[in-house]
């Protein structure tokens, strides 16, 4: 079956856009006709047009925006086909409209909402899916909606406020690099010169600010080359599951930077797995569900044996406290959870607690790093301005040599 992309009128002579799947273009307007519509336009959809559309990806933002809209809509009372085709109206974003279309032709078609959601996988993640199926089946589809709607919301803000957070220093990091280099490249070169064609011994400090000059005219750009092309190798490195194993496993054995990961990888694991098993997803189901939102291999490893210890009978805190890797109150309060039948409290609970305290220690670490960079850069400034000084405070003893 090929597919096709149509524009039609409705009943109310809305305009309606969406895909479907036919053997023919004529039996695609057959189909909409069936339905009351009033074909406008039917055209086929290219074998890469398909792949391109099944294949991108709804950025985590317009994610958010849809789902809200959609909680809003079925809340109000509106039916879901409408919904659909308002949620993909008010959209600017064309390929946004295009896969909720595909959506809403599909649900048009018989299909639920999830399964209608499955045809692109790359736009909507596991737990989208599974929570929606969840709420299909339990009959509170607008409500889990908006729990999503507030999950993905909140999820965007956090990896909206960590990129924002490393903007700063890493500009910080940019510009301190930019005068060094400056300094060393073309300031430290022509005023030192000057002292060694007077065929004078210079001062230790000089000599060598002079080599770390040398090094940096002569071979800066090879050496800006090698650092870009290791980070381009390691880049490709992390694509081998061994390799990252091991490099998430370092990570978790870094000071400060560990209790970072841990932290945030906790509260992203706590709250998919809080709303996966409050909306009535089987608890194995949502841990192989949770266990993808993890981002730190070694973590991620945890959950998928905590997986298996669960389905043969094992308490999910107990399976996490065996690893190791997972906050001490965080496995507690599961384990509180799991004892007193509100877990998925609990959960939501733990991730309110491991975003407050990785919050708190990224401010502490920003708080810091601003001063030490500045102390550091004074230093290596001063360094260079002495190296400068130095030969001119020794010029008289030359000029009487």
């Amino acid at each position: 079956m090929a597919a096709f992309e149509y524009t039609s009128l409705d009943t109310n002579g809305k305009e309606i856009t969406g895909i479907l799947e036919a053997d023919t273009a004529r039996q695609v307007r057959q189909i909409l006709r069936d339905k009351g519509q009033i074909v406008l336009d039917v055209a086929t959809v290219q074998g890469e047009q398909t792949t391109s559309l099944r294949g991108g990806r709804i950025k985590p933002a317009e994610l958010a925006v849809v789902t809200r809209q959609l909680a809003t809509l079925l809340e109000a009372g509106s039916p879901l086909e409408e919904a659909l085709q308002m949620t993909a109206q008010q959209t600017d974003n064309k390929g946004v409209n295009r896969v909720i279309s595909a959506v809403r032709s599909k649900v048009m078609e018989g299909h639920s909402l999830a399964d209608s959601f499955r045809t692109f996988p790359n736009s909507f993640p596991p737990l989208f899916l599974a929570t929606i199926e969840a709420g299909e089946k339990s009959g509170h589809l607008d409500a889990i909606l908006s729990r999503l709607a507030d999950y993905t919301e909140s999820r965007y803000e956090m990896q909206q406020k960590a990129a924002t957070a490393m903007y700063y220093p890493i500009a910080l990091i940019v510009i301190a690099i930019a005068i060094v280099s400056g300094l060393l490249a073309y300031v430290v070169p022509k005023v030192v010169n000057v002292f060694k064609d007077m065929d004078q011994e210079l001062p230790a400090l000089t000599k060598i600010v002079l080599n770390i000059s040398d090094l940096v005219t002569n071979y800066g750009l090879y050496i800006l080359v090698i650092i870009v092309v290791s980070l381009m190798i390691n880049k490709k490195l992390l694509t081998y599951p061994e390799w990252r194993y091991k490099y998430d496993r370092f990570l978790l054995r870094v000071p400060l930077i560990k209790g970072l990961i841990r932290g945030n990888n906790t509260s992203s694991f706590a709250r998919t797995l809080s709303i996966l098993f409050s909306s009535g997803v089987p608890i194995l189901d949502a841990l192989t569900i949770s266990a993808q939102v993890i981002q730190n291999a070694p973590m991620k490893q945890a959950v998928e044996e905590a997986t298996v210890k669960v389905r043969e009978g094992g308490a999910i805190a107990k399976a996490l406290e065996q690893s190791g890797y997972f906050p001490p109150m965080a496995v507690y309060m599961i384990a509180s959870g799991e004892n007193s039948g509100k877990l998925g409290e609990m959960l939501e609970r733990v991730a309110q607690q491991q975003e407050r305290e990785t919050d708190s220690t990224l401010a502490r670490l920003l708080a810091l790093f601003e001063p030490i960079l500045i102390v550091v850069m004074g230093i290596m400034v001063l360094l260079i301005v002495l190296a400068i000084l130095l030969p001119i405070f020794e010029l008289p003893q030359m000029l009487d040599n």
